[in-house]
């Protein structure tokens, strides 16, 4: 008889005391993200054309116009986190500025932070191509019972305590790690629920696929050239092929199974690179680690990063182990 999976209600119960310092919390802040991302995702598939086609008649903070999902997104999962009173701020690529949480009580007693993505690949929304949520979960470092301040969201990423995004394609998973490997839940929308469906996810060492944006090679650095053409030569198991949705956690998700490499360099056009170090790039390095990959700026780790601000951009190379320190490689003939 077919072993039953776990629900990943029953997986956060039996992993509690893998949680460093939590007696509670962490778990029920993964809970809370699991019920936002069903709201979410109803909302995702039930979206006709009137709600997707056409902005809120806003932008973000980085000058983006907001899609209606991209600002329900946001309100949704930050009211979620709100109402579970389990964190003391959150940080959305969406919002300028952190926000503080308070207990019903008035206090400040909660130790943890979330920050976020709320609708990943949003420009992708009107096309129905994959979107998705990313998170990153730290804890506070300035003492509890006051109010958060700048210093508990500019942490490197090597504080991170828990990291995740949800994909919502053709079946929705919410992918997470609290250190302790990467394991995949996949939704069952006919009861709501999600089972562990890719348990201890793992990066190919080497992969056959390079994610870029070709149409931006003409800005890109050398280093990033040459190892382009490196990956067309035909020699040994190349050419690689080329895959790029422009979804970062599409394309993360294709390469942790089939193996590959992500790469958004900095470029004439864009001098720091584009993705966000706190809301994009360090989550996905965390979990790509623990899976066995690596993430780099080109040059060095990631996560030993020490960010100056809440919406800091940097160059991001991630995936199979082999195929980030190649391109470290040829970057460092440029260095």
């Amino acid at each position: 008889m077919k072993q039953r999976n776990n629900t990943l209600g029953e997986f956060i119960i039996e992993k509690q005391e893998e949680f460093k310092y939590s007696s509670g919390e962490l778990s029920r802040i993964i809970n809370a993200i699991r019920l936002a991302a069903k709201v979410v995702n109803y909302k995702v598939n039930k979206a006709g054309l009137v709600d997707i086609v056409g902005a809120a008649g806003e932008q973000n903070v980085q000058g983006e116009d907001q899609q209606k999902l991209d600002v329900y997104a946001n309100e949704v999962f930050i009211q979620t986190l709100i109402n579970r009173e389990i964190v003391c701020g959150i940080a959305s690529e969406e919002n300028d500025d952190f926000i503080t949480v308070h207990g019903k009580a008035g206090d400040d007693n909660n130790k943890y932070v979330v920050m976020m993505d709320p609708l990943d690949g949003s420009s992708n929304i009107d096309v129905n191509v994959s979107v998705g949520t990313i998170f990153s979960v730290y804890r506070r470092v300035t003492p509890i019972g006051t109010p958060v301040t700048l210093e508990d969201f500019l942490q490197p990423g090597d504080h991170q305590v828990a990291a995740g995004y949800v994909i919502y394609g053709t079946s929705t998973m919410l992918v997470y790690t609290t250190g302790h490997g990467v394991n995949g839940f996949t939704l069952n929308p006919a009861i709501g629920t999600f089972y562990l469906s890719h348990p201890n996810m793992q990066y190919p060492k080497d992969g056959k696929i390079y994610s870029v944006n070709e149409g931006n090679y003409i800005h890109f650095p050398q280093g990033v050239k040459d190892y382009i053409k490196y990956c067309q030569m035909e020699e040994g198991d190349r050419p690689y092929t080329s895959r790029y949705i422009g979804s970062l956690v599409s394309d993360f998700h294709r390469n942790m199974i089939k193996g590959g490499v992500y790469i958004y360099p900095t470029s004439s056009k864009a001098p720091k690179g584009k993705l966000r170090l706190l809301y994009e790039c360090n989550p996905m390095a965390f979990l790509a680690e623990q899976a066995g990959g690596k993430a780099s700026d080109g040059y060095g780790r990631i996560m030993e990063i020490k960010p100056t601000e809440l919406h800091q951009r940097v160059p991001f190379f991630c995936g199979s182990q082999n195929m980030v320190e190649k391109a470290e490689e040829f970057m460092a003939k440029y260095k």
